[in-house]
């Protein structure tokens, strides 16, 4: 049977971060309210059960992935409901790996240990900094010690797969801020790390700000010293840099995101989640999506998201997929493409075809060239 991801949306938060342009409702907005949460939980039962009538029969589930959104703001009554229907719906291999996002102030002992029971095996948790001052500006409803609270209390409800989401380039923020809070998360030992630039995005209030002049973005060398130095650091402490944004320790490489930048199906369940599915790209309402891959499509994806990992791509694992070669595919576009070689950006390494860590800062000038 061939390997499936499920990643399930859950789009409720405690409050709206000023940054956040992703699908999701506050609790303090009717959208967000508990009795909403119920029917969308209802609803998302009815989803994962077509579609485990669907493709249930013809997949291995091998990573699942609950985002938001907050998922840990759900009852722990309505995560264990939607796990078993995955699992009535669904063939979950043993070793899946099982994922749960959250935010500090929505986790205690008793929601961790009935996760814990029901198969979840990996926590992300976002803290995105150490600087109290930052969060506020960001506008996220924990602090510091809130944090530090949930991340001991799950190390104690026996978690062995944690990952840190971290958040850089933000306005106000100096380098020494950002490399401070590197330092503390590397101390705690995480299994895995995530360390996302700031996008300023529409729709949100810090975009209104950035409209008006009173919010005042990161310069972009300043962005690049921020993510090179913290690069440094973790591979020093014994991190693996596996993707542009993302460092694990040997072996916690997130499986499920993988799957993202490997050009492995997955399918995507709730409110706004995306899929890949035998050939075709879907996503859920709002904004409902459809596309049938053609050849060039598939070819460009393949490495466009490959080019992420800092392993790179394969040419053999190309040709093995699509049936030609890959420079018979992008002949036509070497001329163009040597420059990158030419100053050391992009390598070429016998089969593998990969960006150095300078190539990473103008990854999608590079990764353009093949879609």
């Amino acid at each position: 049977m061939n390997k499936l991801g499920i990643y399930i949306h859950i789009p409720f938060c405690l409050s709206r971060c000023r940054y956040c342009g992703f699908y999701s409702n506050a609790m303090d907005e009717t959208s967000g309210s508990l009795e909403a949460q119920k029917t969308y939980v209802q609803w998302l039962i009815g989803k994962i059960r077509d579609q485990g009538a669907r493709y249930g029969r013809k997949y291995a589930v091998d990573t699942i992935f609950i985002g938001g959104g907050t998922p840990s703001i759900l009852s722990v009554e309505m995560i264990e409901a939607i796990i078993g229907a995955v699992r009535e719906s669904f063939a979950i291999e043993s070793g899946a790996e099982i994922t749960i996002e959250s935010n500090p102030k929505t986790l205690t002992p008793q929601k961790l240990k009935r996760y814990r029971m029901a198969g979840i095996n990996r926590l992300s948790i976002g803290l995105q900094s150490f600087d109290d001052d930052i969060l506020r500006s960001l506008g996220r409803a924990h602090n510091v010690e809130d944090f530090m609270e949930n991340y001991r209390m799950a190390r104690k409800c026996g978690f062995d797969n944690i990952n840190i989401d971290l958040m850089f380039a933000i306005p106000g923020q100096t380098k020494e801020q950002w490399l401070a809070t590197v330092d503390r998360a590397i101390e705690l030992e995480p299994e895995h790390i995530s360390f996302y630039s700031l996008q300023i995005e529409e729709d949100t209030p810090f975009y209104d700000d950035y409209l008006s002049g009173e919010l005042i973005p990161v310069a972009d060398d300043i962005d690049r010293e921020m993510y090179h130095e913290a690069i440094s650091k973790l591979k020093d402490a014994g991190y693996v840099h596996y993707e542009i944004s993302n460092a694990a320790k040997p072996g916690y490489e997130c499986r499920h995101n993988l799957k993202y930048w490997s050009f492995d199906e997955y399918l995507g369940l709730g409110d706004s989640a995306s899929s890949f599915m035998e050939g075709i790209r879907f996503t859920e309402k709002p904004g409902e999506e459809y596309h049938e891959n053609d050849f060039d499509d598939n070819t460009g994806e393949f490495v466009f998201t490959g080019l992420r990992k800092t392993e790179g791509i394969s040419k053999e694992e190309f040709e093995d997929r699509f049936g030609r070669a890959f420079w018979d595919v992008y002949e036509a576009r070497r001329p163009r493409i040597q420059e990158f070689f030419d100053s050391g950006l992009l390598i070429e390494e016998d089969d593998v075809l990969r960006l150095s860590e300078e190539g990473i800062d103008v990854s999608n000038q590079i990764m353009s060239m093949f879609v």
